[in-house]
């Protein structure tokens, strides 16, 4: 009898975050719709809902332009706190690392062999680090993160919420805290590594309407910035 009422409970739980999740792509549909074309007089926010609303709706022909996420680095925040934690009843040490950026769509042409660049909103990034995904922000055993389309500031500020070992830090931290005007760091997030969250992909979680991500990749590079990128 238990088991029946929590297989009812995970059922009626599921249709509610899925009557959210339509409201919430009801409300992008006219920006989803454009086409390809348009995308250059649109808006930074308007290119973002664009994204979102074929992430989760048009994801088939979206992946035919292999589209990633570039989020352009610009300043960096360490934070280490100790005692009792934010988020559960444990004490003990918690890292954690906000980034600040401006994120890029990437959209490869297979007819013309192009790819041409976006810009789209800009944002945080607010990773948590440790051997072991956290306490929050909740995500799958596989699951590195997502971007939060449920924020109050979205899509003028997109926020990617996630966690990485401290290993990677290590790797990073120097490159991010580099003062040379010629080195720069982006975070990387590929096309086949992001994914709707959405009834029927269950590897990732995250808010209504959010993009759940299950691979971070950090690059880091010894020269200017290409002139096609967004000034800082």
């Amino acid at each position: 009898m238990q088991s029946e009422l929590t297989q009812k409970y995970g059922a009626d739980l599921e249709d509610v975050n899925e009557k959210l999740r339509q409201d919430v792509m009801k409300n992008l549909e006219q920006y989803g719709k454009a086409q390809l074309s348009d995308l250059a007089s649109m808006s930074d926010s308007e290119r973002t809902k664009w994204l979102f609303w074929n992430m989760h709706e048009n994801l088939d022909e979206l992946r035919k332009f292999e589209p990633a996420l570039v989020g352009q680095i610009i300043r960096t925040q360490f934070t280490v706190c100790d005692g009792q934690s934010m988020w559960t009843e444990l004490c003990g040490l918690e890292k954690r690392i906000e980034l600040s950026c401006k994120w890029q769509l990437l959209l490869k042409d297979a007819i013309y062999l192009t790819e041409e660049t976006y810009p789209v909103s800009a944002g945080w990034i607010d990773l948590f680090v440790g051997k072991a995904p956290p306490p929050h922000p909740s995500l799958q055993d596989k699951q590195k993160g997502y971007l939060d389309s449920d924020s109050p500031l979205y899509p003028n500020q997109l926020f990617l919420y996630g966690w990485i070992t401290d290993d990677v830090w290590q790797e990073i931290k120097p490159q991010l805290y580099n003062a040379s005007s010629n080195c720069h760091t982006d975070i990387f997030l590929r096309d086949n590594f992001l994914f709707p969250v959405k009834p029927g992909l269950n590897f990732v979680t995250g808010p209504t309407g959010s993009i759940g991500i299950t691979n971070l990749e950090f690059r880091t590079a010894s020269h200017p910035r290409l002139n096609t990128w967004v000034n800082v």
